[in-house]
């Protein structure tokens, strides 16, 4: 079977070896020994100042949304996972969709504007399988309004844009250090924000207020992660590089190999340095891409239609009609991209889509 991702399992006995470090510590959680070096180590390879460990991906968001959005509107993308705009409703606020680019697939920043009312706070917006947003032009707009912008980050692990990690951006940075992730820590996440008093704030709100163990700053979360999760993430950062070149290289053989001239793919945005996080491929129909997919499962290889459907469709989101995306997300389908992808494997695959297409 082949999966539209895998997780990356280090070498058993490296794992053991912080096992090991957290038995003989005695230490869990509540940022032990393992959770610091992990930290140290991500700022150093990420080129940030300061990151939060978290025990998901998601509750960054919340945090950032509980501080920053004031349960007042906040603008998005109707094109991301849904946990995207699952925060902001969590936190009392309102999600307001904006179109996409119909080329890099993230918020079209020419349509923010447009959609800020007296009650608009911050914006959300979504680096797109690890394409980033239209950062220089939405930070304009932000500071014209006077409104907080917030990054789902969650694809972005090592993506550079100007040469600068897309962490540096924004008031506040999400990423997801989920098992399907590049780097993971099995579940995990990271919060980036490069405003001292904010980032304390974050700070502290991900460890339930508290000053001390008996004063507290005010309202918090349990968003910690663990020492086990630690562990994960730091045998499987050593392997960074080699994790992304071999992505890198099932990516080029997909952009050699495929029939581009019967579909597309996501356009990179000048000046990034992109990761290989994902690779989708944009059908000209909906009925296509079933019967593209449906030829992929007949042979036990399961790409996802990812991200489906459009936020603004579904029930408790239901927002206005939002054509490029609506569009996007019916025809758009993510490719098996992962380690230890065989050439015979990518030959059937690109095979069985450039026959599906004709």
């Amino acid at each position: 079977m082949i999966n539209v991702t895998k997780t990356f399992f280090p070498p058993l006995e490296e794992y053991n070896q912080y096992l090991e470090r957290i038995w003989q510590n005695q230490w869990l959680t509540n940022r032990g020994e393992l959770t610091l070096e992990l930290e140290q180590k991500l700022k150093t390879y990420l080129k940030v100042s300061d990151l939060i460990l978290t025990t998901n991906g998601t509750l960054p968001l919340q945090i950032a949304l509980k501080l920053l959005g004031n349960n007042a509107e906040i603008i998005t993308t109707p094109f991301s996972y849904i946990a995207t705009a699952a925060a902001i409703v969590w936190e009392n606020c309102t999600p307001v969709f904006v179109d996409i680019h119909p080329e890099y697939l993230t918020i079209d920043e020419t349509q923010i504007e447009a959609a800020i009312t007296p009650k608009t706070t911050a914006i959300v917006a979504t680096h797109v399988f690890g394409n980033p947003c239209a950062v220089i032009a939405i930070e304009k707009i932000a500071k014209k309004h006077h409104l907080k912008v917030i990054y789902d980050a969650a694809h972005c692990f090592g993506v550079n844009y100007n040469d600068t990690s897309i962490f540096n951006f924004g008031d506040v940075s999400s990423c997801s250090f989920h098992a399907t992730k590049l780097f993971h820590t099995g579940e995990g996440g990271a919060l980036f924000c490069n405003n001292k008093e904010l980032f304390q704030q974050l700070f502290y709100s991900h460890n339930f207020g508290h000053n001390g163990p008996l004063a507290f700053h005010g309202l918090g979360i349990n968003a910690k992660i663990s020492e086990l999760q630690s562990a994960m993430g730091l045998a499987v950062y050593p392997h960074m590089d080699n994790i992304i070149s071999a992505r890198k290289e099932v990516v080029d053989f997909y952009i050699k190999n495929i029939n581009f001239g019967l579909l597309k793919t996501i356009k990179i945005r000048e000046n990034t340095r992109w990761n290989y996080s994902y690779f989708p491929i944009i059908l000209e129909s909906e009925e296509i891409l079933l019967k593209t997919q449906k030829a992929l499962n007949a042979k036990n290889i399961f790409p996802r239609r990812y991200f489906y459907p459009s936020l603004n469709t579904i029930d408790y989101l239901k927002g206005a009609t939002m054509p490029v995306a609506e569009s996007i997300a019916s025809r758009v389908l993510c490719l098996p991209l992962y380690v230890g992808l065989t050439t015979t494997q990518l030959e059937e695959i690109t095979f069985i889509i450039n026959q599906s297409i004709c």
